[in-house]
């Protein structure tokens, strides 16, 4: 196939707009296109009177060896071979390795296992979808929390209820192969080649289920509710999986995808003598803005026209101190994503359509190790845990979230009126963002606030709403490993995806997921 690289459609441009474009790229007529696919599709709103989308498309054409001769444009190439190699071997392993974690790492460590005939045998702490969101729900709408079936654990991970978007910056090959098993899974095609991607949680729901099923339907098994506990050791070497119901699992090989909130785990770690070490990261709140709004100030005109915008913001302090907006959820909602007694966080969600009335996202601010306060591998841990009891606090106790209009915090003016209504449950309670964040962290958002406005019309308007707190946007730990991704200390473990440190989103943690599964069947003398 040849790739055609550069072409612009308008926004109101169709099927045969397209191929009438590829032909003239390639100076053949229309009937010389046997077929095509969209490789990459994205909107340049750059320009409000110019909006447009951008494509990369693969060509299937007749003489395809002389057009390419015929064509030196830069745009026109020989389409690349993106497919996915699987390994390939003769030698099994003794026993069934296993998968801590059914989030995004644990996932596709599990289904690449299955596929190489491993038969791994993968244990998640919370439940399966369908139990997960009976729990969720039951919280959002009672304040009752299930510590061990909640949006952080559960089937699919923490990214089950969120806005499954699926962009990543990294160009791992694998990349595409998590693409298309998602879609393999029911998720939609377009995800394959739009430059933002994203399923929506209710649809996300549907895809997690297929992979266990597939993975099931290859030979392996995966657990609910099987919570690890401890391990068997001989020497550094991993010799079983303890859980907590009492059971023992044999094991010589152990992928560790925890996530991101596995605190209790990370603290067994450090009791275990993993080698942990203090990470940056960011904590924050999330800012909720009419969708409305969002869409004219990236559209201009033509917002009527398009999918809902989302935007992406960044600034730098006078001190030096990075302050982003993090996992923006067009369309969407704030949402309760506790998953510890007396210790409130939130997130955000979207589903596929994005028509909810408010946009939000995290408005995050940096923090560094020598911001914790201690040198203790876990410190970052209990610094996100001290702001998110105050928080509790703030809110009530009762995981009412504590809110707080952008015009109150800046301590410019209260808005006479506010289309901005907050979509958390179970409830909100007018609080002061001071007694909650460290001084560092409000003097950053104070100083960012009218910057980002500035960029994004509107996004620092008097009645956008501040929800507190958003703490879990990545790990605050690292368990190290060496370039066979095994633990550094424990022979056989493998630590792998978001909460290892490692990733930090669903595809990168996916991708991680499959290389570390790749590592252990290296050990076993597989090749591509």
């Amino acid at each position: 196939m040849i790739r055609v690289s550069e072409l612009k459609l308008p926004i109101e441009g169709n099927q045969k707009t397209l191929e009438k474009k590829l032909a003239k790229a390639l100076r053949v007529p229309v009937e010389e296109i046997k077929g095509y696919r969209i490789f990459k599709r994205s909107l340049d709103a750059r320009k409000k009177d110019n909006i447009h989308y951008a494509y990369v498309v693969d060509v299937e054409v007749r003489n395809e060896k002389k057009i390419l001769e015929k064509n030196r444009d830069k745009n026109i190439s020989k389409t690349p071979d993106l497919a996915y190699r699987m390994m390939q071997g003769e030698r099994m392993p003794e026993k069934r390795p296993v998968v801590v974690g059914f989030g995004p790492a644990g996932m596709f460590a599990g289904l690449l296992l299955a596929e190489m005939g491993l038969q791994p045998i993968v244990l998640e702490r919370g439940g399966d979808v369908d139990s997960r969101k009976d729990a969720v729900d039951r919280f959002w709408n009672t304040g009752k929390l299930d510590t061990e079936n909640n949006v952080q654990f559960g089937e699919g991970g923490a990214g089950t209820f969120s806005d499954g978007k699926l962009t990543t910056r990294i160009k791992d090959p694998r990349c595409r192969k998590v693409l298309e098993e998602m879609v393999d899974a029911g998720a939609p095609e377009e995800i394959l080649y739009d430059a933002k991607p994203h399923i929506g949680t209710d649809l996300l729901r549907g895809v997690v289920k297929h992979i266990r099923e597939k993975i099931i339907s290859l030979g392996g098994e995966v657990r609910f509710f099987a919570k690890v506990t401890g391990f068997a050791w001989n020497g550094d070497q991993i010799k079983a999986v303890l859980l907590k119901d009492g059971e023992r699992i044999e094991a010589d090989d152990v992928v560790l995808a925890l996530g991101h909130s596995a605190r209790d785990t990370f603290e067994l770690l450090h009791a275990e003598a993993f080698a942990l070490e203090q990470k940056p990261f960011a904590m924050g709140v999330r800012i909720e803005h009419p969708q409305k709004m969002v869409d004219e100030a990236q559209y201009g005109e033509a917002a009527h026209k398009l999918p809902a915008a989302d935007y992406r913001l960044t600034y730098t302090t006078s001190k030096g101190r990075g302050v982003y907006t993090f996992c923006m959820c067009p369309g969407g909602y704030v949402v309760a994503a506790a998953s510890e007694e007396g210790r409130l966080a939130v997130n955000g969600m979207s589903e596929h359509a994005r028509d909810g009335k408010n946009a939000n996202s995290a408005l995050l601010v940096q923090v560094f190790p020598e911001d914790f306060g201690s040198d203790h591998p876990l410190a970052g841990m209990y610094f996100q845990r001290e702001l998110e009891e105050k928080a509790f606090q703030a809110g009530g106790r009762d995981y009412t979230a504590p809110v707080q209009r952008v015009g109150s915090f800046l301590k410019t003016g209260t808005a006479s009126a506010s289309e901005v209504e907050a979509t958390y449950r179970p409830a909100v309670k007018e609080g002061d963002m001071d007694e909650i964040f460290p001084v560092f962290m409000t003097e950053a958002l104070r100083e960012a606030l009218p910057a980002m406005g500035r960029k994004l019309k509107g996004f620092d308007r008097e009645d956008a709403l501040l929800t507190a707190v958003e703490s879990r946007s990545s790990s605050p730990i690292r368990i190290l490993r060496d370039e066979t991704a095994m633990s550094l200390k424990k022979a056989g473990v493998y630590p792998a995806g978001e909460g290892a440190g490692y990733a930090g989103g669903i595809v990168s943690a996916a991708v991680d997921g499959i290389y570390v599964a790749e590592k252990i069947a290296e050990k076993y003398g597989w090749k591509k």
